[in-house]
Order: structure tokens, then sequence, then C-alpha cells
């Protein structure tokens, strides 16, 4: 092994692989001085919507103003409740609490850590206005059963793919599954922006046309507010690297999934348990999380060896203070609170060399408790 750490992620290297386009495309956007918004902007959402196979997509300035504004044009508001996985970034939930509405947290499976229909289910009131689940990770959840619940109340579906650009569940991309799908472009997700990005993608005219008007503080035609909006567009600048990124974003999936196929085939320890992948469904590996019964020692091992793992995420939404007034308290999602105390996150991303992931592999092999 080298003397060099082995980063969970290193962003450097896709840039030094192909800093001429983005250069480029950099410099085309300062030439047309289309800062805010405009035609490069413009060219990725025609482009990420037919990567994804809608027929809209909604660039906006960030994953969670994609949420955001997801639950306005869903017709989200004060009084209403939307279920939400207690295992996720905390953006998924602020999406709701944004809107004035509250988000109902559900566990996790104990295999997948994806959404459970089941505690969904128990979570319907007649307030719930509908349900977000997550790819957590890069893995589809169980859109099936969640769907299915939906149906029987009357609930509207949508996907936070944040961390799943190209992931499939029975064949179809995430982010055309649901009514909407909201992803992230935040530095060191499967395609990202140099900064902050967002889309919310459908095929919703309606949808499509009301968030337009959001992000673009509430304008149909310039100077004209129809109703209070946000500045919530995607910057030219982010548009044209994400166009350049989108034409590897193939590749990088490819890749991302030969490395998660060797961790899952080669790491052998028991000791180590990694996450479920049903066969229904095409994970893209976004983070290769395990669990570990002795995290800290097991961090402690790995920093040693020169392996930076993190931890995604420590600390469940029901269980963070910003949501204290609704009154979590540990028990309530069991599988999720067992993932927090044990989440460990190994380095994974598409540009590793083969002596790293060797490493990796062989350093979670020869740990013992």
């Amino acid at each position: 092994m080298e003397n060099t750490i082995i980063k969970r992620i290193d962003l450097t290297r896709d840039y030094e692989a192909h800093r001429e386009e983005y250069l480029h495309a950099i410099q085309q956007v300062c030439r047309d001085t289309a800062f805010s918004g405009g035609k490069f902007a413009d060219a990725f959402d025609r482009e990420f919507a037919a990567y994804v196979g809608v027929k809209y997509a909604c660039g906006v300035n960030n994953g969670t103003s994609a949420l955001h504004l997801a639950m306005l044009a869903l017709g989200v508001g004060p009084g209403d409740e939307v279920i939400v996985p207690a295992n996720t970034y905390i953006a998924t939930a602020w999406g709701v609490s944004y809107t004035g509405a509250t988000p109902v947290f559900a566990d996790c499976l104990p295999d997948t850590w994806e959404i459970d229909p089941a505690s969904a289910a128990e979570k319907v009131t007649p307030r719930t206005k509908g349900i977000i689940g997550v790819h957590l990770y890069g893995q589809p959840f169980d859109f099936s059963g969640i769907s299915e619940l939906a149906k029987r109340h009357g609930l509207f579906v949508a996907e936070d793919c944040a961390q799943a650009h190209g992931a499939k569940f029975e064949g179809k991309n995430v982010g055309s599954l649901g009514e909407i799908g909201c992803f992230s472009f935040y530095p060191g997700k499967n395609l990202y922006a140099f900064g902050e990005g967002g889309s919310v993608t459908c095929r919703n005219e309606a949808y499509y046309r009301h968030m337009t008007r959001l992000k673009n503080q509430g304008c149909d035609v310039r100077y004209y507010h129809d109703e209070i909006g946000y500045n919530y567009r995607l910057e030219g600048l982010q548009g044209a690297v994400l166009s350049v990124s989108l034409k590897y974003l193939p590749q990088w999936t490819k890749r991302r999934q030969e490395i998660g196929k060797r961790y899952l085939q080669e790491i052998t320890n028991p000791l180590l348990t990694m996450q479920a992948h049903p066969n229904n469904t095409e994970p893209v590996f976004h983070l290769f999380v395990v669990q570990v019964e002795e995290r800290d020692k097991f961090l402690a091992y790995m920093e040693n060896a020169g392996v930076e793992c993190h931890m995604h995420y420590p600390v469940p939404c029901h269980l963070q203070k910003a949501y204290g007034f609704l009154g979590g308290k540990e028990g309530d999602c069991p599988n999720a609170e067992y993932l927090a105390n044990h989440c460990v996150t190994l380095p994974l991303f598409p540009e590793m060399r083969e002596e790293e992931i060797q490493q990796v592999i062989a350093l979670c092999n020869s740990y013992a408790s």
C-alpha cells in the first residue's frame, strides 16, 4: 500500500481526467455570460430528462430545493403529513417542513435498510398526503410495496434520488417511477456539479410548469409575479459542467457496480454485515455501507491502516434535535436506530485503483473484534 491515505472519495481524479472538457464548458458559459439559468442550464435539463426517461427535468440550485419544490407542486402545505424514512439525510424531511407540513418518520427494513412499507402503513392518518421514498446509498427502495400502500390511501409517491442516479427498479430508472423524482448534484454524488445543483423530474406538465415558475421568483413573465416564489434557479456554469459529466455517468456507474459487487463477493468477514440488494433492483453504490458491532474500534482500525471511512448517518431523523418538538424517542424506529449506531461507509468511487480496492477488501477481512 502507498503511504498516502485511501480516501473515502477522491474528486481530484475525475477533474484531472476531464480537465480540458470541464474548463472548455465553463469558458463557453463565461463567453455568453449565461450565468443564472439560461441556455446551458436548459440544455442540461433536456439531457437529464432524456437520461432518466421522463418528459421534464426542472433544474434547481440544490437537492434540498428540489424536494421543497416537489412538495409544493404536489400540493403539500400546513396541516398535511408526509411519511419519510427515519434513516436518510435530513434534507428529505426539510422538503416537507419548508411547506409547513409535518414529516412522519417510518422505520427501515432490517436487510435493505430502505423504507419499510409495513412501518409506513402504520403511520398513515387522515392528514397523510403522500410518501417520500429514498433510494438510500444508491439502492432502490421497494417501490412496489410503497406504491401499493399509496394507492390504497390515495397518496402520492415522491422519490428522493439524491444518491441513486442511474439506479433501476424492475428495469426502470429511478426518478421515473413516482409522481416526482428529486435529485442532488452535490459534489461527491454519482453525478455532481462544481458546487451545488439539483433537479426535479416528472411526466406531468402542470407540475413542471408550476415548479419552473416557483424557482424563478414566482414569474412566468419577467417582473409579473403570480405567486410567492423562490430564487432556486440552476446556475449556467453548473449546467455546463453537468452536461460534461452526464456523458461519463454510464461508465462511472458501471465502475461503481464492479467495485460494489467485488466488495459484496470478496469481503467475507462475518463481523461486517452488508446491505441487501434484491434481484429486481440495480443499485449504483453511491455509498458502500456496512454494519459493524464495535464501530469505533473498526473505524480506528481502518484509520490506522490509512483508510478513510465515514458514517452515513449516525443520528436518525426522528432523533435529531431539530425535530425534538415532534416527540420522537428511542425505540420508535429500531432498525433505523440500530443502523445509525453501527453504520460505516467504506471507500468507493469510480477512479479507485486496483491496489486500493484490494487493500480495502484485505483490511475488512483481516479485522477481528
